[in-house]
């Protein structure tokens, strides 16, 4: 497992549009489905990475409880799957299934929205105000595999709370850290590695 840490984009940054296959509803998804949006959190997950199996159950209820609140959740698996296929769509299903994912989770395919949002590792987190301008990207919280911090998404809860609330968000923010998305060969961004 490559610990990689996140790309830490400018803050203000627009998010990048996207139209991607929900493999759990069957529909495509893009940020204009959620016209009335308080805000946006584009996550890049993954099924075999230990430090989203660390984080998902909390990440599900993340999802169920800013969803209620008008934050438009989207999960996002940009890994090759012909190389990883415990991260291909039927286990992306069930995995949506298992922990209780609410929010549309898409397959990246072609890894264009990663490159799109220089997105770096699993998890790697983007909250975007109502106007799709970049607040906060950063870790979930603390925890890691194996430093014993409980799993709480206090980092990214409180820059949710802050949004919200229509609070300023601190732009001293900690890099995500995971592991490397998992590039198709020849198809690596500028920023891997």
């Amino acid at each position: 497992m490559a610990r990689t840490p996140s790309q830490m984009i400018d803050l203000g940054t627009e998010a990048p549009n996207f139209s991607l296959p929900d493999v759990v509803s069957g529909k495509k998804v893009s940020l204009d489905d959620f016209p009335d949006a308080k805000g946006f959190m584009i996550a890049f997950i993954c099924n075999h990475c230990p430090f989203v199996q660390l984080i998902r159950h909390e990440f599900a209820r993340y999802g169920r409880e800013y969803t209620d609140k008008g934050i438009a959740v989207i999960a996002i698996n940009s890994n090759d799957i012909e190389a990883h296929p415990e991260d291909g769509p039927d286990a992306m299903r069930d995995d949506a299934r298992r922990f209780g994912y609410t929010f549309p989770y898409c397959l990246d395919e072609d890894q264009s929205v990663a490159k799109a949002y220089q997105a770096a590792c699993t998890p790697d987190l983007y909250l975007f105000d109502a106007d799709r301008r970049l607040v906060y990207r950063g870790q979930f919280d603390g925890a890691r595999p194996g430093n014993d911090v409980p799993v709480t998404g206090a980092d990214l809860r409180a820059a949710t709370d802050a949004l919200l609330a229509g609070r300023k968000i601190p732009e001293d923010q900690t890099a995500s850290l995971g592991c490397n998305i998992k590039w198709k060969p020849g198809n690596e961004p500028t920023y891997y590695g």
